[in-house]
This record gives C-alpha cells, sequence and structure tokens, in this order.
C-alpha cells in the first residue's frame, strides 16, 4: 500500500499528462488566450474557450512541463500574478457568454520571487478568490498533480472539486511542514502522513467531491481511461449544474466552503 508520500512523489512525476494534455484530449475546438491585459502572457496558466460534447466552455489550466526547456518556460508550473489574472480574466469573459468553466490544477505553489511579490501576487490571488466566490456560470475544478497552498486554490473556488486518485492538494509541501514543525526537511514522510493530503484523506474530509480512478500502471502511460472518466464527469455534474440558476449557483458554492469547518 502507497504511503502519503508516495503519492506525493507520483503526484510530481515530470511525465504526468499536463494541463494541455488534459485540455486535448478532453475537448474539442480548444482556441488558446493570452495576456492578462496589463503586463505580460504568463505561460504557466494556459486557458481559451474550448467545447465539449459541443456545448462551449472556458478552460484554463496551470500548466508545467516535461522536459527541462518547458519547465523553464512555464516556471515549472508556479504561476506569477499576471496568470492569475489572465486566468481570472478569462473565467470574466466565460460568466459575461455564460459558458461554464472548468479548470485544471498542478501546482506547487505560486511562484513566490520578488518580481512576483513586486507585482502583487498576494492581491491578485485573494482577488481570484473573491470574483470566483460570486461567478454566475458552473465551476468545476480538478486536480491532476499537486495542488499546492493557495497558488491552487486561486482556481479551486468551485461548485464541484475533483482530485485524480494519485494527486494531492495542501496548505504547503510536506517539506516545508516538516521544516516548519521539526526544523528539517528529513521528516517530509511523517509530515505528509499528518497532512492528510492524499485524494481518499481529502474525500473523507469532504474537501473534494469525487476520486477520478487512475490506471494502475501509471497515469503517464495510459491516460486515456482517465480522460474519458474526466470527460464523463464534467458532462453529468455540468448537467446538474446548469439547471440551477445563478443565485441557487453562488449560494451553494458559498455553503460548501463555508462548511470545511464542520469536518476537520
Amino acid at each position: 500500500m502507497s504511503s502519503a508520500y508516495d503519492k506525493v512523489k507520483i503526484a510530481r512525476n515530470i511525465k504526468r499528462p499536463t494541463s494541455l494534455d488534459f485540455i486535448n484530449n478532453i475537448f474539442d475546438d480548444f482556441i488558446e488566450f493570452a495576456g492578462d491585459r496589463s503586463f505580460r502572457d504568463d505561460k504557466a496558466i494556459i486557458g481559451g474557450i474550448a467545447t465539449i460534447d459541443k456545448k462551449p466552455v472556458t478552460v484554463i489550466g496551470i500548466q508545467k512541463g516535461q522536459n527541462l526547456e518547458d519547465n523553464i518556460k512555464t516556471n515549472f508550473g508556479q504561476v506569477h500574478p499576471e496568470g492569475y489574472r489572465k486566468a481570472l480574466r478569462l473565467m470574466k469573459q466565460g460568466e459575461k457568454f455564460n459558458r461554464p468553466i472548468i479548470c485544471f490544477i498542478n501546482t506547487a505553489g505560486a511562484f513566490c520571487g520578488k518580481e512576483a511579490e513586486e507585482r502583487g501576487q498576494g492581491e491578485a490571488i485573494a482577488k481570484n478568490l473573491l470574483e470566483m466566490s460570486t461567478l454566475k456560470v458552473p465551476i468545476i475544478s480538478i486536480i491532476t498533480g499537486e495542488g499546492g497552498s493557495g497558488g491552487a486554490l486561486a482556481l479551486a473556488v468551485a461548485d464541484n472539486v475533483v482530485i485524480l486518485e494519485n494527486a494531492v492538494y495542501s496548505v504547503l509541501s510536506p517539506e516545508g511542514f516538516s521544516s516548519i514543525l521539526w526544523k528539517s526537511n528529513d521528516k517530509a514522510s511523517d509530515a505528509a502522513t499528518l497532512m492528510k493530503l492524499t485524494a481518499s484523506d481529502l474525500l473523507d474530509l469532504k474537501i473534494v467531491d469525487k476520486i477520478i480512478a487512475e490506471p494502475s500502471n501509471g497515469l503517464e502511460n495510459n491516460a486515456d481511461l482517465t480522460y474519458d472518466l474526466i470527460k464523463v464527469y464534467i458532462l453529468k455534474t455540468l448537467y446538474t449544474l446548469c439547471k440551477l440558476d445563478s443565485e441557487q449557483l453562488i449560494c451553494n458554492r458559498y455553503d460548501r466552503f463555508r462548511n470545511f469547518g464542520m469536518y476537520t
């Protein structure tokens, strides 16, 4: 049986499908949009419009690379403030045209460099949390690898949050937790267990709504089944969410996040 830290290592596997892989294999007619209309285009966020079963949607994902060159281009999936502003621009556009929003999350956390702080990293994340809480269209967020800290939460204030079987979602990395609690990262494995960051832990805590299965031989080796399962889940969930009026949608989303304290 895999330990919690084993799951962390699987979630970090550089060969796991990227957000762009999920988008291209689940949706049709993807058209990418770029830029935050303020500073620059952040390659750590990929997004645009697509269709699923002929229904138009807005899709947004945190993009990592599968080699050094692409990871440098995407900053290893660590998003700058302009990336979060780009994501919010696309979400607001989706709301304007009544398109549901689908987010794919895979990041160790938001970029914490000096330049990101100078450009308002905290404000950008906080604004996403605020704005997503009141968007009038359905939002589904899918954690596909690492879901680290506020960098992940900035795309996860959703009506439904689901997680892949070997993905993780936590307030910080096990190494960071170990360094804070024990002044060393040598106990990262113990930290991962305490943090309850695995898919099964998160489902028990009702932080996620569903676990989506991965192939036993590794997602990187046979992702088609998981792509199909995600597509079916999105279609079934949108069928339900799209029946709700905007007021009920927002109330349910608010209640979902307010109830977290009841389960911890």
